[in-house]
């Protein structure tokens, strides 16, 4: 079973809990995701099966849009609600929120990672050193904020929605924020709304996939491996040619136009391999094959 189920996670269970009731719905092994949520965030996590986790690093670079309850005049260690407060400040929240502010976390940033997060140090994730006092520094990352609005105000509760790229943490923004504003704060609540080209609206919720999987319903939840990459340019291939690049050989560009990734598709139309172009020796490459040999014959 291959294919992109859409999931609307609740707050509580983590990502790979999600990810293991979906390996007992579909009773199948190859099971993960484009994307953590944390147990307190909910919203859409993208699921991929089968031989299509191969293509879940290019599903995981899509933006993301979120909408988050940010409380100012409070810091946390954690960055969030789960977390101990370590500073308050009620007295300086802000009015209004001034436009010059937000500015400051729109476009092309440098953003630090909180040290209660799932980021490898030493070989662990660094919550794990942080909760036992261990000093833990998380170098700053290049991320992009392309969208950053405020939905409501009602101090000290601030409703924003943002749209980034993959690798930000609204937690982070949450505490920036409030730290540029001088009062602190804290992410309240997080729901992802859209990952790529997928959107919450389309998801399903855990108790309809498990009755629609018990009934043998798979095809009304389950969309196509290529569901995600609809803007990338598709490679039509022969039998002889489908098969060499099953084989893991190169073949002829059959379009000149093509640049950078493409999805190959074997001469019955289904998807057996992402291809990179090389204009300069006239030949695809394969770079992920999806299908076996086997299964085309």
């Amino acid at each position: 079973m291959n294919g992109i189920l859409l999931i609307a996670k609740p707050k509580g269970p983590s990502s790979h809990d999600i990810v293991v009731h979906a390996r007992r719905w579909t009773k199948q092994k190859k099971v993960g995701h484009t994307g953590t949520l944390d147990p307190m965030a909910s919203g859409l996590l993208v699921v991929c099966l089968g031989t299509t986790t191969r293509l879940s690093e290019y599903l995981m670079r899509c933006q993301k849009e979120y909408r988050a309850v940010v409380i100012l005049g409070a810091s946390t260690d954690t960055y969030d609600a789960e977390g101990t407060i370590v500073e308050t400040s009620p007295s300086k929240v802000p009015v209004t929120i001034p436009e010059h502010t937000l500015d400051k976390f729109r476009g092309k940033l440098q953003q630090s990672p909180p040290v209660f997060s799932a980021i490898k140090k030493s070989g662990q994730p660094s919550y794990k050193l942080a909760r036992r006092g261990k000093p833990v520094y998380l170098p700053s990352r290049p991320i992009e904020v392309s969208e950053l609005s405020v939905v409501d105000y009602q101090p000290p509760e601030l409703t924003i929605t943002v749209t980034c790229s993959a690798g930000t943490y609204i937690r982070s923004l949450a505490h920036d924020l409030g730290h540029t504003l001088g009062c602190g704060g804290h992410l309240k609540a997080l729901s992802r709304t859209q990952s790529g080209p997928f959107t919450l609206r389309q998801a399903h919720s855990l108790h309809a996939l498990e009755s629609g999987f018990a009934a043998g319903r798979h095809q009304d939840y389950l969309l196509p491996p290529d569901a995600g990459l609809q803007d990338w340019p598709l490679v039509h291939l022969g039998q002889d040619s489908a098969r060499r690049v099953l084989h893991g050989n190169t073949v002829p560009m059959t379009n000149a136009s093509i640049t950078g990734l493409g999805l190959a598709y074997g001469p019955e139309g289904d998807l057996i391999a992402i291809v990179e172009a090389d204009p300069v020796c006239g030949e695809f490459r394969p770079k992920k094959v999806l299908a076996s040999v086997e299964t085309h014959d």
